[in-house]
């Protein structure tokens, strides 16, 4: 279960993600890649300053266009690991990349990041954390999991007594529409 919606409480730009997108299920490839980079670039940070640097991450990383990251060349990370208005960590970077392709190779393999997620029901945590190690650079077991419950594939992302709560239990997640 997640702590999140106690800090929501605190800061503006927390409770506007809490309310308006975190938990809630997600099948854009777009919107999946940036809440996997967002988690990977939050570790060792806090979530309010990624929160703050959001959307020059977006900038930076072409609106998490899948396409356009998966071809960034040495220089284009040289260019970002100097931009002052992101976070500059190299091997975040990289691995942003790096997972721009792994996402690209889905559509071909499953029809998409979506898909591929959905192929992979149900799995607990630790199951999850095992199967992204084996695809994508920088993701540890809190990155995994605050993923997949920011997406809507993990349930548990709001505590039962907070109301967006009672919201996303009335949204089918995204494994539940397939068609089997």
């Amino acid at each position: 279960m997640s702590n999140y919606c106690n800090i929501a409480t605190g800061h503006p730009t927390h409770r506007l993600y809490h309310d308006t997108e975190y938990g809630f299920p997600t099948t854009n490839e777009c919107e999946l890649f940036e809440r996997l980079t967002l988690e990977i670039f939050q570790a060792g940070l806090s979530w309010l300053i990624v929160l703050k640097k959001r959307e020059q991450l977006k900038r930076a990383f072409r609106g998490f266009d899948v396409n356009h990251v998966s071809r960034f060349t040495k220089s284009d990370i040289e260019l970002l690991k100097s931009d002052p208005s992101i976070i500059r960590n190299q091997l975040k970077i990289e691995a942003t990349v790096y997972n721009a392709s792994v996402i690209k190779a889905f559509r071909k393999s499953h029809g998409g990041f979506s898909n591929w997620l959905m192929s992979q029901h149900p799995k607990n945590s630790k199951e999850w954390s095992v199967l992204f190690k084996q695809y994508f650079k920088f993701t540890g077991a809190v990155v995994v999991n605050e993923f997949l419950l920011s997406t809507g594939y993990l349930p548990g992302a709001h505590s039962e007594n907070c109301p967006i709560a009672s919201i996303i239990s009335g949204i089918k997640p995204p494994w539940q529409n397939q068609k089997v």
